[in-house]
């Protein structure tokens, strides 16, 4: 029976504890070479899951056709690099061979068949001050071609330097002193060894461009010597790019062509050489338009395309925030669209005809997916090989993310919404719904078109959501993600506030009762937004940067010259940096709002945190803060994972006057005003 109630007092059975179950996410995915020559036969997958069950270890799991997915890591080791703070490309396959990034030492460590895991990286001078990614092995198994971070005092970085050296080196595959091949720009990634392993490509970029700013796509070829005791990397030169240029994820075709993706046409698209080998002549555009391939280079080992064996690519494709999935036939020179649902589609790998990849839609959870791909983008045998625990909610409770353009500013952004859904309950007549606007980080990332039970937590329980993808977004071209270039604090600032106004004035939601939300650089434009308009009710700020000018000292390399473009360059722009942090000018907030920070972050540090606490408290603004010991830049443990959304819940709860969930903890909240 259905029961009337008030929007935010509904009861859902999507407990934070589901939430957190659902929270073992998959990360990279990988295929092992097939046994079969039919074109249609798999060898192992294999894929990695962040378990907060587990400490949020990163468990790797094997899956060989016909049998069980098995775990492949023992006790005391997580695959999980560190390497510019975000990670990414932590492990890889070679042969019978698997090599992977330990979290706890950054050492890449090796595990054959039938034996137990050896470190084959020399130990660092101090707690994980050599650091590994993105790692490839040559053909004759003798070397690991990858990224190293070697931090001050390691490795010949003196200790007197300021940031980490990071650079392209060779690493003996069964243990030994790595080799410098490359260490002459701020960062590199992606090195790729073509069909015989003698030309490897990679990119690489230097302050205080960021990749998806501007980057170079390198050759050059391995000099080795036929024992394998030496190996050089000579006649390396740059073949694409340069300023006003993004490229990304560098692969070689069976012919031996490099490929790349490109945002010289405004779109991350295909693009490749026209001959194998040396790359030579104008790179040809493949099936270009109005959609983004790539995604923007946060963490390594991404991939959005992959290559049959019958001259065909299979990529992802992002147009209104959606993700597609086509095939490119190279003969042909047709695209055709593939029929799945998977609206979020990422690490696609493929074998022979066999494409697996992570998909997820409106209406499902990351999982990994096989399918075979016909002629015409036909489809056969779809399976999901495996998804993440803690499936299995009612269609009756999911709300379905619908994509949303509105004006902003005398512009547009985008944005996905969820209107409240949970079939057991009905709301007054005449009442709206209050709104949670969420904002991603980055803040050069997207919203996700995929079920993420932390949306339906909320919208079960009678909140509407709108996860905005305000300007300076990726998935909508350069030129939109451009629109942010010194205007971080302005522009998403009012895209937040257009998209919560264009919902109330569509009766889509409470205009009293507008919540905001984010994390990290979405934290920054919450505390903004609470800070520099009335527009919120509350809010709620997740490890997110209070002072701009502090994030400049105490930053990470990877994005320590990231406010130059966003903000402007420091400290020439410092007044700027003053004027659009929130902490300078708490005197103008006066709505509630919940923080978040975990003590090890490395990204956003929690004295960004802490000061925000003591000037909240100071002026007496409605406020609570929660710390995570042992915690980074996001939360793994699983115990928190639930303590911050019940807290969150809590506070929204007394903040907007809801009774109080009756199995939630209440979190205190300073300088409330009682309520009768």
């Amino acid at each position: 029976m259905t029961e009337t109630a008030p929007y935010g007092s509904w009861k859902s059975p999507i407990s934070a504890e589901r939430v957190m179950a659902s929270s073992a996410r998959i990360g990279e995915v990988a295929v092992a070479a097939p046994g079969h020559a039919d074109g249609q036969s798999l060898g192992s997958i294999w894929w990695s899951e962040m378990r907060p069950a587990e400490g949020g270890r990163n468990q790797l799991v094997r899956r060989d056709p016909d049998r069980d997915p098995v775990d492949v890591l023992g006790d005391g080791f997580s695959a999980r690099s560190m390497v510019h703070e975000y990670g990414g490309g932590s492990w890889w396959l070679a042969g019978d061979a698997l090599f992977f990034v330990n979290g706890a030492d950054q050492r890449i460590w090796r595990i054959d068949p039938g034996f137990e895991p050896v470190a084959i990286t020399p130990a660092p001078s101090n707690s994980c001050g050599l650091r590994y990614a993105d790692g490839v092995v040559t053909p004759d198994l003798r070397w690991i071609v990858c990224v190293q971070e070697a931090h001050p005092g390691e490795y010949g970085v003196p200790a007197t330097a300021t940031e980490p050296q990071n650079r392209l080196v060779a690493v003996p595959a069964t243990g030994g002193t790595p080799v410098v091949l490359r260490s002459t720009s701020d960062f590199v990634m992606s090195p790729r060894l073509d069909q015989v392993g003698e030309l490897v490509a990679w990119i690489e970029w230097s302050h205080p461009d960021m990749p998806w700013d501007s980057s170079e796509l390198w050759v050059g070829r391995l000099d080795a010597d036929p024992d394998g005791r030496q190996i050089a990397l000579v006649d390396a030169h740059c073949v694409a790019g340069g300023p006003g240029e993004s490229i990304v994820q560098p692969e070689w075709d069976p012919d031996n062509r490099l490929w790349f993706c490109s945002d010289r046409s405004d779109w991350w698209n295909l693009y490749h050489f026209p001959t194998g080998g040396p790359p030579v002549g104008i790179p040809v555009p493949v099936a270009a338009g109005n959609f983004e391939v790539a995604l923007p280079a946060w963490v390594f080992g991404e991939s959005r395309y992959a290559f049959c064996s019958d001259h065909r690519v299979v990529f992802a494709a992002s147009s209104d925030g959606v993700d597609h999935l086509a095939v490119y036939d190279t003969i042909e020179r047709r695209v055709d669209r593939i029929s799945i649902e998977s609206t979020s589609i990422s690490q696609i790998r493929v074998s022979r005809s066999v494409a697996v990849f992570l998909g997820a839609s409106f209406t499902s959870e990351p999982a990994v997916i096989s399918a075979l791909i016909g002629r015409g983008g036909a489809v056969s045998r779809p399976s999901i090989v495996s998804g993440a625990p803690g499936g299995g909610i009612s269609s009756a409770l999911l709300s379905t993310g619908q994509p949303i353009t509105f004006p902003t500013d005398g512009s547009i952004a985008h944005a996905i919404f969820y209107p409240p859904t949970n079939a057991g309950f009905v709301a007054p007549d005449g009442e709206r719904p209050p709104l949670i606007v969420m904002i991603h980080g980055g803040p050069t990332s997207s919203a996700q078109a995929a079920l993420n039970l932390r949306t339906q937590f909320w919208t079960s329980r009678g909140f509407a959501v709108v996860d905005v993808n305000h300007r300076g977004s990726t998935g909508f071209g350069r030129r939109f993600r451009n629109e942010l270039r010194g205007q971080w604090g302005v522009v998403d600032l009012a895209d937040c506030i257009a998209a919560a106004r264009f919902l109330a004035e569509a009766g889509r939601a409470d205009p009293e009762r507008l919540l905001i939300r984010g994390g990290s650089a979405g934290g920054f434009t919450t505390l903004a937004a609470l800070t520099f308009s009335d527009q919120f009710a509350a809010g709620c700020s997740l490890y997110g940067i209070a002072d701009l000018e502090l994030l400049t000292f105490d930053d990470h390399k990877f994005e320590s010259r990231y406010t130059e473009s966003l903000v402007a360059p420091y400290p020439d722009g410092i007044e700027i940096y003053r004027e659009r942090s929130p902490i300078h000018f708490l005197d103008q907030m006066s709505s509630p709002v919940i923080l978040f920070q975990g003590s090890e972050d490395k990204v956003v540090p929690p004295s960004q945190a802490e000061v925000m606490e003591r000037a909240l408290q100071e002026r007496g603004i409605p406020h609570a803060a929660i710390y995570f010991t042992g915690e980074g830049h996001g939360f793994r443990q699983a115990a928190n994972i639930v303590r911050c959304l019940e807290a969150e819940l809590s506070f929204y709860s007394q903040v907007l006057g809801f009774p109080h969930p009756s199995d939630v903890e209440p979190v205190k909240v300073e300088h409330l005003p009682n309520r009768r």
